[in-house]
């Protein structure tokens, strides 16, 4: 499999405002080494734009992964919005009609998106608003619609949630959202796999599952999350890394995105993470992967 020599991991953040605490950026080097935060401009933390503009000025051997849902589920029922006649047929057309629906927010926000009254029907909203599409049918479970890659992360003892719910403290609906505008504005200066093939070279974007790292990293799915130097060394040595300067508290975003630059590094070379079971042509192009979910 190609290698990369720069791995670079985002704790993404759908949160309203500007400025987002919620998002980190750990960098770690092909060479080896302990990863590395990648500090903000700004004290008050990154904005989504400028996370774009880092990602629009990579080096050409980077490997990005990006912890959100690069897209919404289509398998289940062959379309994203089942039954809307504008509903597109793959996802980089949902990019681009996410970015259109919600080209007015600020930051790239998504809640004109969720609001327009084609789409509210499909997702779960606060103030108990669920949409009368938000679920395949009456069998469906309360969690929402899952993408195959979600059926194949639930199959690794992890809790995947639709990226449909936008509603409680799990979801990943809000940052999917803003991520595919930012996917979206990031055009095709950088290969978003397996949205596209993987490319001999040039930067890639992956989706990632931080609390997958965690457990490859010898973190059980209840301890996924780390909030410590002390846990996060323990789990940087169990992939072979060095540990970080420092003790005591550290936040999560931090930590998810540290051990999971470490992570990509550690198993990017294994063919079976490109090459998932479930993963087919129509599935690539419509749902996208979490890379690592085998």
């Amino acid at each position: 499999m190609r290698g990369f020599g720069h791995f670079l991991a985002v704790d993404w953040s759908g949160a309203a405002g500007e400025r987002q605490r919620g998002i980190a950026l750990a960098l770690a080097h092909g060479a080896g080494g302990a990863p590395v935060l990648i500090r903000p401009p700004h004290p008050r933390g990154w904005s989504r734009g400028e996370v774009l503009a880092l990602l629009l000025d990579l080096p050409g051997d980077t490997l990005v992964g990006m912890d959100l849902g690069i897209s919404l589920p289509y398998a289940d029922c062959d379309a994203f919005f089942p039954g809307w006649d504008r509903s597109p047929p793959a996802a980089r057309g949902l990019w681009a009609l996410v970015d259109a629906f919600a080209g007015a927010d600020d930051y790239l926000a998504a809640g004109s998106f969720v609001d327009h009254p084609e789409i509210a029907p499909y997702f779960r909203r606060h103030g108990g608003r669920e949409g009368a599409r938000f679920r395949a049918d009456d069998a469906a479970h309360g969690r929402g619609r899952l993408r195959v890659t979600e059926h194949a992360q639930a199959a690794m003892g992890l809790k995947p949630y639709s990226n449909f719910n936008l509603v409680g403290a799990a979801q990943v609906g809000k940052s999917s959202l803003t991520g595919m505008r930012l996917l979206h504005r990031l055009g095709r200066a950088v290969s978003v796999w397996p949205i596209d093939p993987l490319p001999a070279s040039g930067p890639v974007v992956c989706e990632i599952y931080t609390s997958l790292a965690a457990i490859e990293a010898g973190r059980s799915a209840s301890r996924a999350k780390m909030r410590s130097v002390e846990e996060l060394n323990e789990a940087l040595a169990a992939l072979g890394a060095p540990p970080v300067p420092g003790e005591g508290p550290l936040d999560d975003h931090s930590c998810d995105a540290l051990i999971t630059a470490v992570w990509l590094r550690a198993v990017h070379r294994e063919e079976a993470r490109w090459k998932p079971r479930g993963l087919t042509p129509t599935l690539a192009a419509t749902e996208g992967w979490t890379f690592g979910a085998l």
